[in-house]
């Protein structure tokens, strides 16, 4: 009895077969689209101060970071040649040297939310908003986004998990192939059903389907604890953000177990056995480039959470959003001369300890 999932044949990373439109890309535009009336739809629940025309802006250059940032880090860090490092112009350019059209290959998450961070801050900047409202209402509508994303991976038949024994894991039909000759290969082979008829096959083994586990958890599980929870209950600026950069560095950190390393990198960090081959679970204390970066998002989230609860409260009184030429106050009681004046939070914390 075969104990394991084939991939289906019927999908295909093109959308029309020949053309250079694939569903990666499908799902790229569908979590942007998904992430932007999420936003609109908060925004309007919050009457938040902002136009449409602010919003779109605010969301486009956000856009452009995610691209930036997620394309820099998937070429210079995780490819493994250094062939980006010694050809950069291709980093933008989706065509290889021969010509041939292939699209954006390589894009990493992390450096798509360092890009992220760093366009929306300078776009809160110059326009004079405070990036805290609007990065809270971004963090609770982008992991339902997010969720695409990781099914476009699925599509692609890449980024595949490691070698499993489970009733769900998969077959893909690009992923890399074991001689027969291993003992491990052996064992795994005759566990799932797979009939060896030569030590000289190079055999497929069924894996993780990790790129469906990163949809649930760090796609729809995460936005449901968002959506339904965090965000009705905002006791402070940045809480969001703050939630969400957590639940991503714990979910992906946890998923990563299941995900075979990057080709190439390997196990950055090998605690446990050095000489683990990375298709498979071997220790706890192997660690990947993507476990390394979120542990670093992990606790970064945590030291500015608790920064962030310390001196960005919002007190029953304060304006929901916080604009840095004006104040905008969005809750009741606040009446229109006190909307055009300045909200101070420091000033403002000060005072109520001089009650106190």
């Amino acid at each position: 009895m075969v104990a394991m999932l084939e991939f289906p044949k019927w999908l295909s990373p093109e959308i029309i077969p020949g053309l250079p439109f694939r569903w990666y890309g499908l799902m790229y535009l569908l979590a942007f689209a998904v992430t932007w009336l999420l936003f609109r739809r908060e925004s309007k629940r919050l009457s938040a101060p902002w136009t449409e025309d602010e919003a779109a802006n605010f969301f486009m250059w956000s856009i452009v970071g995610i691209l930036l940032g997620g394309r820099l880090a998937g070429t210079l860090i995780y490819e493994p040649t250094n062939y980006y490092w010694i050809k950069p112009w291709f980093i933008f350019w989706p065509f290889d040297e021969s010509g041939a059209f292939v699209g954006f290959q390589g894009m990493s998450y992390h450096g798509g939310f360092v890009g992220l961070i760093i366009t929306s801050l300078i776009w809160c900047r110059v326009h004079k908003w405070n990036w805290l409202d609007w990065a809270d209402l971004i963090a609770v509508s982008a992991p339902l986004g997010y969720t695409f994303g990781r099914i476009g991976n699925f599509i692609n038949g890449e980024l595949w998990g490691k070698v499993s024994t489970a009733p769900w894991a998969m077959i893909f039909p690009n992923a890399e192939r074991f001689s027969a000759r291993e003992p491990w290969v052996q064992d795994v082979a005759r566990e799932v059903g797979i009939r060896l008829v030569s030590m000289n096959d190079m055999v497929n083994l069924p894996r993780h389907p990790s790129q469906l586990y990163e949809a649930i958890l760090e796609g729809l599980v995460l936005w449901l604890i968002l959506w339904f929870i965090v965000r009705k209950h905002r006791t402070y600026r940045g809480k969001g953000v703050g939630v969400y950069s957590l639940g991503y560095g714990v979910a992906r950190f946890i998923v990563e177990y299941f995900r075979e390393p990057d080709s190439g990198l390997g196990y950055v960090l090998p605690l446990g056995d050095p000489n683990a081959p990375t298709a498979r679970f071997v220790s706890l204390f192997n660690f990947s480039m993507g476990q390394i970066l979120s542990f670093l998002m992990i606790v970064a989230s945590i030291v500015f959470m608790l920064y962030a609860r310390k001196h960005f409260k919002i007190m029953p009184g304060d304006p929901i959003f916080v604009d840095a030429s004006r104040a905008v106050a969005t809750s009741g009681g606040h009446d229109a001369s006190r909307s055009a004046q300045k909200f101070d939070a420091t000033k403002a914390r000060k005072q109520r300890k001089k009650i106190k």
